[in-house]
């Protein structure tokens, strides 16, 4: 039973009537504000009906798209929906540059409406957008679609100048929406694709050189350009999911699974820090991004973490770990993983189950070390105000049928596309078992809207990305690049085996500085083009390289100097930043060690689910005894004997690293390693016995006991 208030524990409600306890302000703006993309405008009157007309034409037609694709294929669709989120992005992200300073009295910059030159380019967009469809001839150019694709790879001087423009409007909605680092990138391939014919050729990277028209004929005429992949995941599946996720989030999904996840602790000394990593969770599931995550759970949970005595930097720490596994955990992982799908032509429900295994030992890893800071730090129990989790999942348990719905359906065969329609539906109806959050026509048209309003940045992002891998795929810059990271590796030694160890290493280090500087879905496409043909020379299997890459781009929210998720956790709990960050590390350190383990061994893959039931069980069991001694190394405490010692950690660290080198003889080096640590904090707890008078984990367990 958990302590009264005046035995020490402190009662808390998960919510307040009107929000999240701790809430003083709107936490989706808070959100934005550390997410890959900057803040929008407020749009009201005359331009907001107008911009959210926009938003729910996208988003019907991209549900249309679904059931009745447009018969002249998929790069069709891509036009109109290029045509219909590009103006968009013009007016709701202001472009953050003044020629006069703004009175003070006016207001901040992104209440202002679009400006003449936002309507401008907004309009210029629509036109450069759609020109490739418009029956219309203009001189030598023009003149419809199949006019356009016939044009391929001799474009008339119309379809430069009309790719051109194109190309500055993306570079600038990127640089609108996520900072002047993607752009930069971008011109970097440019100039590259322009001038790498005048470098000398017997430099590995030093290509024949190709022309500008040749380059935007690449772009706005190809299927590897601003048409490719990345932005046909984003039409097809990610504004799907975002729709979703606003759907789920309007009809109360959000409020339920904070609560559940609180009830279900309620009657544990650790319920605050329990609390909090099941709620990123759960609302990871249906959000997809880190950093919004964060600030929701931070919002509800930090408050109950400051009074059960966390310090506010390692509260932090835990909140921002808890929130970037959103992106890692199924069934709605980051847009990343969508790319995948069609990079490597498998379903939806494949990437899901290579993520599910990781997904369990990066949770694992956060609980162990919240066990650990409970009994390390002196946690006080809080006794969370909440009704029993039994009747909360009678009575709102329905949340989680369109979750279970979609992969049903997956397992079914459908596409993940009609799943997330037929789960949005379903969420849809669901929603008016709660009249406080029934989906009304206004609502459904503030979900719709809002979903694609997720989306503008993320699609820019994708289409600017067809800059990267166009040029990549022109110059065959992706070999050579491999070529280099492993001829570096090879540089130190022959051993195939500590060549791919090598590689991997140098990969994620590469990955990781990426991640620093553009969002996860442009570190990604980056990462697969430059860096996944090195892991697949290497004889790397592509299921095993596409998540490698997909984790280090993901984990681009917690590493610093940027780890946006952390920085978002500090302006929640008001912690001081770079130990915020190193908190987040130390919580997160599974996820930077697993992706390196199936990489280097064949049996790593059974941590994708891949070998059969023998590999996967061996992998799992095998790299969650790795999980938990590193937990216990860098949380000094082993739970239920007590605090590690400086020798024990460093032979627990060991060892949970040798561990994840999943082969025979590692694996028995590691779990001897494991062994003389727990033994040592054994010998450790018998001295500090008799020494006299009862051991710190003595007193921990008894006051166990009396709870």
């Amino acid at each position: 039973m958990p302590l009264a208030p005046d035995e020490g524990a402190t009662a808390d409600p998960v919510w307040a009537d009107d929000g999240p306890v701790g809430a003083h302000h709107d936490t989706r703006e808070l959100a934005a504000r550390f997410e890959d993309e900057k803040p929008g405008r407020v749009l009201s009157g005359p331009v907001g009906l107008l911009f959210t007309g926009g938003t729910v034409t996208v988003a019907l037609l991209a549900l249309w798209q679904v059931f009745f694709p447009l018969p002249q294929g998929s790069k069709y669709y891509l036009i109109f929906f290029l045509a219909g989120v590009l103006p968009m992005v013009f007016l709701a992200y202001p472009s953050g540059v003044r020629l006069r300073r703004r009175p003070a009295d006016d207001g901040p910059a992104e209440r202002d409406g679009p400006s003449p030159v936002d309507w401008l380019l907004a309009l210029t967009a629509l036109l450069a957008c759609l020109y490739p469809v418009l029956p219309v001839t203009v001189g030598t150019g023009g003149g419809g679609y199949d006019a356009f694709l016939d044009r391929q790879g001799l474009l008339e001087p119309l379809d430069v100048a009309l790719g051109t423009v194109l190309l500055l409007l993306l570079l600038e909605a990127c640089r609108r929406t996520t900072g002047w680092i993607l752009p930069a990138v971008c011109l970097l391939f440019l100039a590259y694709g322009y001038y790498g014919g005048l470098l000398p050729q017997s430099w590995p990277v030093a290509h024949a050189g190709l022309d500008f028209a040749q380059l935007v004929d690449a772009f706005y005429n190809s299927d590897s350009g601003f048409y490719g992949t990345p932005l046909d995941v984003a039409a097809s599946y990610i504004v799907l999911f975002t729709i979703y996720g606003a759907v789920l989030d309007l009809s109360g999904a959000g409020r339920f699974f904070v609560e559940l996840s609180a009830a279900a602790f309620r009657r544990s000394r650790t319920a605050a820090g329990r609390t909090a990593v099941a709620s990123g969770f759960l609302l990871g599931t249906v959000s997809g991004s880190g950093a919004a995550t964060t600030v929701s759970i931070g919002a509800v949970t930090w408050p109950i973490l400051r009074r059960a005595g966390y310090p506010a930097e390692r509260a932090g720490g835990m909140l921002a770990a808890a929130g970037v596994g959103a992106i890692l955990s199924p069934p709605t992982l980051g847009a990343a993983a969508f790319i995948i799908a069609e990079y490597l032509g498998v379903s939806y429900l494949q990437v899901l189950g290579w993520a599910t295994v990781p997904t369990v030992l990066y949770y694992l890893g956060i609980l162990l070390s919240v066990e650990i800071d409970a009994r390390r730090s002196g946690v006080r129990p809080v006794v969370i105000d909440t009704g029993s989790a039994g009747r909360l999942l009678l009575r709102f348990g329905y949340h989680f049928l369109s979750l279970i719905v979609i992969i049903v359906v997956l397992a079914m065969g459908l596409s993940a596309t009609r799943a997330v329609v037929i789960a949005t539906v379903l969420a849809a109806a669901l929603s008016f078992l709660d009249r406080r959050h029934r989906l009304t026509p206004a609502r459904l048209v503030e979900a719709l809207s809002g979903g694609v309003r997720g989306v503008l940045a993320v699609s820019a992002v994708c289409a600017a990305a067809g800059i990267i891998t166009a040029t990549t795929t022109k110059t065959g810059l992706g070999p050579q690049a491999a070529a280099l990271l492993v001829g570096g590796a090879q540089a130190v030694s022959s051993e195939p085996a500590v060549v791919l160890a090598l590689t991997a290493l140098l990969a994620a280090v590469a990955l990781s500085l990426l991640g620093l500087a553009v969002p996860v879905t442009a570190s990604f496409v980056i990462g697969w083009v430059i860096i996944g043909p090195a892991l697949l020379h290497l004889g790397v299997a592509a299921p095993a390289a596409a998540m490698f890459v997909f984790y280090f781009a993901v984990l681009s929210e917690v590493s610093p100097p940027t780890a946006l998720a952390a920085v978002a956790a500090a302006a929640v709990t008001g912690g001081r930043l770079v130990p915020t960050m190193w908190q987040t590390l130390r919580y997160a350190l599974p996820a930077y060690l697993i992706p390196i383990a199936f990489v280097i061994t064949p049996t790593g893959l059974g941590l994708l689910g891949i070998g059969g039931a023998g590999r996967i069980a061996v992998a799992g069991v095998v790299s969650a005894l790795g999980v938990t001694v590193l937990a216990v190394a860098a949380g000094g405490w082993l739970p239920g004997v007590g605090p590690a010692g400086t020798p024990e950690r460093i032979l627990g660290a060991v060892a949970g690293l040798v561990l994840l080198w999943l082969e025979p003889l590692p694996v028995a080096v590691g779990a001897v390693l494991a062994a003389l640590a727990v033994a040592g904090v054994l010998v450790r707890r018998g001295s500090a016995g008799r020494a006299g008078g009862p051991s710190v984990a003595e007193l921990v367990d008894h006051r166990e006991e009396r709870e």
